[in-house]
């Protein structure tokens, strides 16, 4: 018997949290990161559950929330629109790249022509 492809039924465990770093942007840039992540998970058969939003350069507690989802099993990974989004500088965003790696999630980015 041959099964019915995957856009004909449900494919459970597609979900990924959004996350940003909105340190020195404006609402109206902010509300268009979100919008390009929103687009892409719509693109890429992505259900986006939530986009967590960092305001300093400190470790912030919405981060902290978001790796606690990651490791959900129902949870596919976290998208942002490029890895300088991950935090303040190449350590940081390295750091960080492991952390979600280590929760057993995938990193997905919008852009990826950035570099550290």
């Amino acid at each position: 018997m041959v099964e019915p492809l995957t856009e004909q039924r449900p494919v459970p465990g597609l979900f990924v949290c959004g996350y940003l770093h909105a340190v020195r942007i404006s609402s109206a840039r902010r509300d268009s990161l979100t919008g390009a992540l929103a687009t892409y998970c719509v693109l890429h058969e992505l259900h986006l559950v939530d986009v967590f939003t960092e305001r300093d350069d400190d470790r912030s507690t919405s981060y902290a929330h978001l790796l606690d989802l990651l490791t959900l099993p129902a949870t596919y990974g976290m998208v942002v629109p490029t890895l300088s989004h991950l935090g303040p500088g190449g350590a940081v965003v390295a750091a960080r790249a492991q952390e979600v790696k280590a929760a057993g999630a995938r990193l997905l980015t919008v852009r990826t022509n950035w570099r550290p």
